[in-house]
């Protein structure tokens, strides 16, 4: 029961999460603890609420600044004593914080990894009451996990430090064998291993291949969450710049994001789009890792990601309040050669081995026809069943396939003919038969091939040319010339056929529409009133909208309309610290409409 009202009075919720009370339980057991459990699934409240239920102080290790700020700023705003000790403090405000750790008047510390090499750090934390250490993204510890750094590899010495501390740790994203080299590098005792599922039904994941730059099929998306928060991620730090004033021209307001930026200008666009002040940031992956804002609902991916961790946590950060989310992956042969030359370039190593058979299983699924949510279990070493109605590939029925194999040896032949020495427009523009001055002064009109493929379209010619690259029959060198390859020329003397999807040659005209959100039949006029007031609250206390009422809490008042505290408290998200906070605010806000 004091779990159940310690739940219900800091946090607003009335029953936990599938596993959160298992892992709570070995918490207080002094067990050690390693859980698996995808973005969304409330990983945090494993370690918060037993914080609030024992004597001391708890140690949480994140590789994030921002992630840690926007952790501290949620506790305190639901009533609960912590702080972070990090580089964003100045000496004084440290000294304040360490003294409020030795008089007991902290109950969660945040510290980056870095700080736990510190030796003088290390004494300073034996002077405290520690009942347990958490390590979040605990896959940044595996040297065969997607983001391993060296720093996590050294929280090793926490065991040999503090032998008889238990050490919680927490991840999104594993592989069983990463998940066994965590437990190995943190010298974990017997840990009580918790693996959530991955299918998350609120989820709607597509996959599209790129039609020229993919901007017409971003557009079309767009349409569908006018007015929504999302993230856009591309390859490059031009490429956010660029994408993001197109859109603003074209009355998207939207923001670019990247490691490039200016600390300050960094800083602004993150607290504006977790103020609810720019709905859109189009970034590198540099943005967004562990950001705690629950209402965006959407995420796109304008080229294919390295690995399929990698693109499970980007679209993790969608629909984190349960409410329907979307995402969308666009991607082209293109993407995977050139992700596989930066790999190769790295040295002959059992790693660059591992980077490219991930790469491999990412390209693998970004074409596949597979339900995406039982391929991404699968990755994982999970099984579920296929959605049914949560990804394009359940939604659609299975794709017809047509013969392409003599528009693909067209194309072959006008590689071979230019002399193996050209891009893949040029060789199309030969193709079909265009005036460009350099065709004229290379005197390719007047090859057999000139002219020849006039039943296609330049980007039906190019969608070709990216599906001879996913076969292998060519690859692209310096300068993006192609060149046959031995499958190529097997294709070429007709002892090979080549099949493609057949919509891939007609431009997708619309997107699957997206589901139905959970909370059916809200007051919308009211629910923008509500979040008016959110916005204007938020703003008086600085701090994000979402921690003052998330999104579904929301449409979930725009539906009761609670007209007293205990009906407001029935509400999930309103916990009795916040109610005193903000209840009556609300309350009076509904009662006036």
């Amino acid at each position: 029961m004091k779990k159940l009202h310690t739940l219900k009075h800091y946090f607003g919720y009335d029953a936990f999460r599938p596993l959160q009370e298992e892992v709570i339980d070995a918490i207080l057991s002094q067990e050690d603890v390693l859980m698996i459990l995808p973005t969304g699934g409330g990983k945090s409240l494993c370690y918060q609420l037993p914080t609030l239920m024992m004597e001391g102080v708890t140690v949480v290790i994140s590789p994030l600044l921002a992630l840690m700020h926007d952790q501290v700023v949620a506790l305190r705003a639901n009533g609960i004593a912590a702080a972070m000790l990090s580089s964003m403090q100045d000496h004084k405000e440290s000294r304040e914080i360490e003294a409020q750790l030795l008089a007991g008047e902290i109950r969660l510390l945040y510290v980056a990894p870095e700080r736990l090499n510190n030796e003088w750090f290390l004494t300073f934390l034996h002077r405290l009451p520690i009942n347990f250490f958490v390590v979040d993204e605990a896959h940044c510890v595996s040297e065969w996990g997607h983001e391993f750094r060296e720093d996590y590899r050294k929280l090793s010495r926490l065991k040999e430090a503090f032998p008889t501390t238990p050490v919680a740790a927490f991840t999104a994203t594993a592989t069983t064998a990463v998940e066994q080299d965590i437990a190995e590098q943190l010298h974990l005792g017997e840990p009580k291993r918790v693996r959530g599922s991955l299918f998350r039904d609120n989820l709607q994941i597509q996959a599209q291949h790129r039609i020229k730059d993919g901007r017409a099929q971003l557009l079309t998306f767009l349409k569908q969450h006018t007015g929504e928060a999302g993230i856009i991620y591309t390859l490059s730090r031009k490429s956010t710049e660029t994408l993001a004033a197109y859109l603003r021209e074209r009355g998207v307001e939207a923001r670019a994001y990247h490691a490039g930026l200016s600390t300050e200008a960094k800083n602004t666009t993150y607290a504006d789009f977790v103020a609810d002040r720019v709905q859109v940031v189009v970034a590198t992956i540099a943005f967004g890792m562990g950001i705690d804002k629950s209402n965006i609902r959407f995420v796109v991916h304008m080229s294919l990601p390295k690995t399929i961790e990698n693109y499970y946590q980007e679209i993790g950060r969608a629909g984190r309040d349960g409410l329907a989310a979307e995402t969308l992956l666009l991607f082209g042969a293109q993407d995977i050669v050139r992700q596989r030359n930066f790999i190769e370039e790295l040295p002959d190593t059992p790693y660059r081995d591992h980077a490219l058979a991930k790469l491999d299983a990412m390209a693998r699924f970004a074409g596949g026809e597979q339900c995406r949510h039982q391929a991404i279990a699968a990755y994982f070493d999970d099984a579920i069943e296929p959605c049914g109605t949560a990804c394009d590939n359940c939604t659609t029925p299975a794709s017809e396939k047509i013969d392409i194999t003599d528009a693909a040896r067209k194309l072959l032949s006008a590689i071979w003919r230019t002399g193996q020495r050209f891009g893949l427009q040029y060789v199309v523009d030969v193709l079909r038969g265009s005036r460009d001055q350099r065709i004229l002064e290379n005197r390719h009109d007047a090859l057999s091939v000139y002219g020849i493929g006039e039943e296609y379209s330049r980007a039906q010619w190019l969608t070709i040319g990216d599906r001879l690259l996913e076969l292998g029959a060519v690859t692209i060198g310096e300068y993006k010339v192609y060149t046959l390859t031995p499958v190529g020329a097997e294709i070429l003397k007709g002892t090979q056929t080549v099949a493609l999807k057949k919509e891939r040659l007609t431009v997708r005209k619309s997107t699957p529409k997206k589901p139905k959100i959970d909370l059916e039949g809200y007051d919308a006029d009211l629910f923008e009133t509500l979040r008016t007031l959110r916005m204007e609250i938020a703003t008086a206390n600085n701090i994000p909208p979402y921690v003052v009422f998330s999104d579904k809490t929301l449409k979930e008042m725009a539906v009761t309309r609670p007209k007293n505290r205990n009906e407001m408290l029935q509400i999930s998200g309103v916990g009795e610290v916040k109610f005193e906070r903000y209840g009556e605010e609300f309350l009076a806000c509904i009662g006036d409409l």
